[in-house]
């Protein structure tokens, strides 16, 4: 990013009443799922889960959809997260949460749209972390739920800018951060970063949140950022990108981050990645039912 890119990016986000703030539920909740299956406390998360009317009706709405077959519907917070499991709530609970910090009316991109693709490389980025021994399968995912969120700031500090960015790539089908860099002067990675560093995210997230398009930066970035560049670009090979199809040739096995991780995890050579492509069918089919819970109101 040019220092005339960091200037206006400063200044758009000083003009603004307030940078969107992390919902509040979330981080008792994400205490309560970060910890080991044996010590998860079931009773917590449901009395957190209560406080929130919508989050509760999703509970229950997806608990006794033709997803789930149970002998009887789910009637209390409790039987719906017993049968959900833990990661299918806690996917709920960021997607539900974290759509509503910015008005609806807000949005640039189609907020559906926008966490498909976010659960989608959060989902395929624990996978690969597992396939590899990515010694921290659950932050990879994190790492991937977040690493867009400077989208967020765009669309609060740069509509018409953003729009026209979006715009922009899908007619030319290039990258949405190349065509931001060349419209705006700086990309949802830059302003993902201011973002995470309010939110106080752990640094090495948020690096990945600022480098996941840059991970041939010698200097900066590592194997959580290499991971996640590659799950996102995985993803938006497999349609589960932004509505629009990249008119690119990719060669993954040469990919600064599949390079990278060659370097750090012997399990990487084992990986038969043609297979583990056509296996991201079944992610957008499940994230795609999440969504679909999420925004029915």
């Amino acid at each position: 990013m040019t220092t005339t890119g960091i200037d206006r990016l400063r200044a758009k986000i000083s003009n603004i009443d307030a940078m969107p703030t992390i919902p509040v539920i979330l981080r008792p909740l994400l205490h309560c799922l970060d910890q080991p299956a044996e010590d998860i406390d079931v009773d917590r998360i449901v009395e957190l889960i209560s406080h929130d009317k919508s989050i509760t009706a999703q509970c229950l709405r997806m608990a006794n959809s033709a997803l789930f077959i149970r002998k009887m519907p789910a009637e209390t917070v409790r039987s719906a997260v017993m049968s959900l499991g833990m990661w299918r709530v806690r996917d709920l609970l960021f997607s539900n949460s974290l759509s509503k910090i910015i008005p609806a009316n807000r949005w640039v991109v189609d907020p559906e749209v926008f966490w498909r693709h976010s659960l989608s490389v959060a989902l395929v980025s624990r996978k690969f972390a597992e396939m590899i021994d990515y010694p921290d399968p659950e932050k990879a995912y994190l790492a991937g739920l977040l690493h867009d969120i400077g989208t967020l700031v765009h669309c609060m500090v740069a509509p018409e800018e953003f729009r026209a960015a979006m715009e922009k790539a899908s007619r030319e089908h290039i990258p949405l951060d190349e065509a931001e860099q060349q419209l705006m002067g700086f990309t949802h990675s830059d302003s993902g970063r201011v973002l995470a560093d309010a939110w106080k995210v752990p640094p090495d997230i948020a690096d990945a949140i600022e480098l996941h398009h840059r991970v041939a930066d010698p200097e900066r970035g590592g194997p959580l950022v290499a991971l996640v560049n590659l799950c996102d670009l995985l993803c938006r090979m497999r349609d589960l990108g932004y509505g629009y199809v990249e008119y690119r040739q990719v060669d993954f096995a040469n990919e600064p981050g599949w390079m990278c991780l060659v370097l750090k995890f012997p399990g990487m050579a084992q990986i038969d990645l043609a297979r583990f492509t056509f296996s991201l069918d079944e992610y957008a089919r499940e994230v795609s039912d999440l969504v679909a819970s999420v925004f029915a109101g």
